[in-house]
């Protein structure tokens, strides 16, 4: 029989999570082509970003330069290992390999690059972990076919994945195909993860647009083009380990009234298991196809597709966690924003600066509920705090605020690992402080590393350690033992 695991496997993967469009910048250089990413504007937490059919002169773009990462990765890379990183969550720019996505050859520059940032990754003993498409593809792409509106950038997508996993086949274990497929369910999906086009509109989140047919159909499509990207992984290399990556929200029905529970139970069931069943399972599950039902949803699901969904299951779970969401059937309750969705506040929780409500004791019930329905491994990709923070006058940055947050939540993931649940890693989300995707902002920070840059795009670009990059330092090598 089995004994209860006291504190973390020794080779659990501590480390941290970046992507592509929010810290490379170099967007025009060594033959890059234009990213849905790069056509984003710049907003707030008052003012939406917008997306521009063609670069606007006098606008700012975030995207542009970032923090930089594309000339000062080695920096960057070893103030990574100074923490004691085991693991590196990055993305690969699509538009830097094929840059309309249609090229017969891809971009041997934008190539160097990644063997570069890989090389010097594994120079200190640092696992890459890939995700191949994380909220950007070709803007061409989206011109010329309205981006995952098409069944045509299934093979696109996958020729693309083809030329890493060749490339890297040697020097990347562990990849991701999509990040937070999820999203897709969620009207703000449509461009941000869908690179599809409204033509009523500008809005980065459109939030008024009711296209449920339009982004499940996209879904489905990269549910498809993920399960034949893992086919031909592991073809080129059995050893690879593919993972899918999910936004979940633990959901909390607001009241012991059934009608609240059934609701907690279908956010659960929809929006946060849907993807996964199918990526884990290879089909989908009864409730999605009530869901399509119910909402008139036709999708276009060939004999083909089913069978590549069967075939094409990964190997592993990753997802998000970053809030809690309460639910009720009562249309008057007073909601709350959290990471890409909303639901109602609850009284017994803290509130982040952005209005996030923060909840450890929901990461734990997240893995459990997700590690019994699944029992495959699983690691939190993406974890943290946006906040905003003040340098003092002695040049140090004192964000107890983010230390609280992660002690909190590393303790959850400890119940979780005594409750059986097949945890590997733990990636805290911008590691480094980075451009917001959902505001543009550089002010709500999350790293443990300070950037200086700033919202209208002025600074410096100096990095400096915060409080928590010798604190987590001091996690890491404790292996999760000492969180004071």
């Amino acid at each position: 029989m089995k004994t209860v695991r006291e504190g973390f496997p020794q080779d659990f993967l501590w480390g941290g999570a970046t992507s592509a469009i929010q810290i490379e910048g170099g967007y025009d250089q060594d033959g890059k082509g234009l990213g849905s990413g790069d056509m984003v504007t710049a907003g707030s937490r008052n003012s939406r970003r917008r997306v521009t059919r063609t670069l606007e002169e006098g606008v700012y773009y975030p995207s542009h330069e970032a923090i930089d990462f594309y000339h000062r990765y080695k920096e960057d890379i070893a103030l990574f290992a100074e923490m004691g990183f085991k693991i590196f969550r990055l993305s690969i720019s699509w538009s830097r390999i094929f840059p309309t996505g249609e090229e017969t050859e891809p971009n041997e520059e934008g190539l160097k690059f990644y063997d570069n940032v890989i090389g010097e990754l594994r120079k200190y003993g640092i696992e890459p972990l890939v995700t191949l498409s994380h909220y950007e593809l070709p803007f061409a792409l989206s011109e010329k076919y309205n981006g995952w509106g098409s069944r045509k950038l299934i093979d696109l997508f996958v020729k693309y994945s083809e030329v890493l996993f060749n490339r890297y086949k040697d020097s990347v274990k562990y990849w991701i195909t999509f990040n937070e497929l999820n999203c897709l369910l969620k009207p703000y999906g449509t461009y941000i993860a869908g690179g599809m086009l409204s033509e009523d509109s500008d809005l980065f989140f459109n939030l008024e647009a009711d296209s449920k047919q339009e982004r499940l159909q996209a879904m489905h499509y990269q549910l498809v083009a993920s399960a034949k990207t893992v086919i031909s992984g592991r073809k080129i290399n059995p050893d690879f380990h593919i993972g899918c990556m999910i936004t979940y929200h633990t959901p909390y029905p607001y009241t012991c009234n059934p009608d609240d529970v059934m609701l907690a139970q279908e956010e659960d069931l929809i929006n946060n298991l849907l993807c996964s069943d199918v990526q884990i399972r290879g089909e989908y599950s009864g409730q999605a196809l009530r869901y399509f039902h119910d909402h008139k949803i036709t999708l276009d699901v060939t004999e083909e597709d089913e069978a590549l969904l069967k075939q094409g299951c990964v190997d592993y779970y990753t997802f998000s966690y970053y809030t809690p969401f309460t639910l009720s059937k009562d249309p008057s309750m007073e909601t709350t924003s959290g990471n890409m969705s909303r639901g109602i506040k609850n009284p017994y929780l803290k509130t982040s600066d952005w209005g996030w409500q923060i909840d450890a004791q929901g990461l734990r019930w997240a893995l459990n509920n997700i590690y019994h329905r699944y029992q495959i491994p699983m690691m939190i990709v993406e974890n943290g705090l946006g906040a905003v923070d003040k340098i003092e006058a002695d040049g140090s940055i004192q964000d107890d605020y983010r230390i609280e947050y992660f002690r909190e939540h590393i303790k959850a993931m400890k119940e979780s690992i005594k409750d059986g649940v097949d945890l590997i890693g733990y990636t805290p989300w911008g590691c480094i402080d980075l451009v917001s995707v959902s505001t543009g902002e550089m002010a709500k920070r999350y790293g443990m590393i300070y950037v200086d840059k700033h919202d209208d795009g002025s600074g410096t670009l100096e990095r400096r350690r915060k409080k928590s990059f010798g604190w987590y330092k001091q996690v890491i090598e404790s292996n999760g033992e000492d969180l004071t």
